[in-house]
């Protein structure tokens, strides 16, 4: 049956060498679908709950792996900023590319950001606070996640979250559609119901929890077409 199982099909976007101005226009367009379709609203729900479970603490290290041009991070700031939250923001992307833009667009000394697999990196003590990915899991094999889940635990000192897709038909082709006819990006027309494809559905999640040994963790749905999974 169509989308019972996730697609492993590569997307354009994982290749190595796709002009940075396609890549661009790429995280201008997941920019805006995030803003507008709520997928930065996500992000700062799985933060506040990590947040709220850690009694409220008025300073965060927040950092996300897989960070594109940083807007998932400026969308947070934003938030912290109106609660009066003092934080540092650590970006980590293994693309020089996204990170040199990133770092052009957001100068603020409250912002650091670092050119790196995720895998590569050792945080000086203390840790971050909160660790987090949007988009970024569907990217990798279920054992590449187990992986990443206890990397993510281990290195979060309050917890960590994830925004991923929800692999759905409709989401598949309103996706699809919406960004044939909208989209100026050829790797947005491709990659996004290719993302979708990749996607996960909430026994995907229970699984890969399991095999990382993760216990304390809950997986939530979210319009649209979203689960936040937070594990603190």
């Amino acid at each position: 049956m169509f989308l019972s199982s996730r697609s492993y099909q590569e997307e354009l976007l994982d290749n190595e060498d796709i002009p940075f101005e396609d890549i661009r226009q790429n995280m201008k367009e997941l920019n805006f679908i995030n803003t507008w379709l709520g997928g930065h609203r996500i992000s700062i729900a799985g933060l506040k709950k990590i947040w709220l479970n850690a009694g409220q603490p008025r300073s965060l290290h927040i950092c996300e792996i897989g960070c594109g041009g940083g807007d998932n991070l400026r969308a947070i700031e934003k938030w912290c900023s109106r609660n009066k939250l003092k934080v540092i923001l650590t970006g980590i992307d293994k693309k020089k590319e996204c990170i040199d833009f990133a770092g052009r667009q957001f100068r603020d000394p409250l912002y650091r950001w670092v050119v790196a697999d995720y895998k590569s990196v050792h945080f000086e003590h203390p840790v971050p606070d909160v660790i987090f990915s949007s988009l970024f899991c569907h990217h990798f094999s279920e054992k590449d996640l187990e992986y990443m889940m206890t990397w993510m635990q281990r290195n979060s000192r309050l917890g960590f979250f994830i925004n991923d897709l929800h692999r759905h038909p409709l989401a598949y082709y309103s996706i699809k559609w919406l960004t044939f006819l909208f989209s100026k990006s050829y790797l947005v027309k491709n990659d996004a119901p290719l993302s979708v494809s990749r996607g996960f559905k909430k026994e995907d999640w229970e699984m890969i929890m399991q095999r990382a040994g993760i216990q304390q963790y809950s997986i939530r749905w979210k319009w649209a077409f979203r689960w936040l999974i937070t594990a603190a």
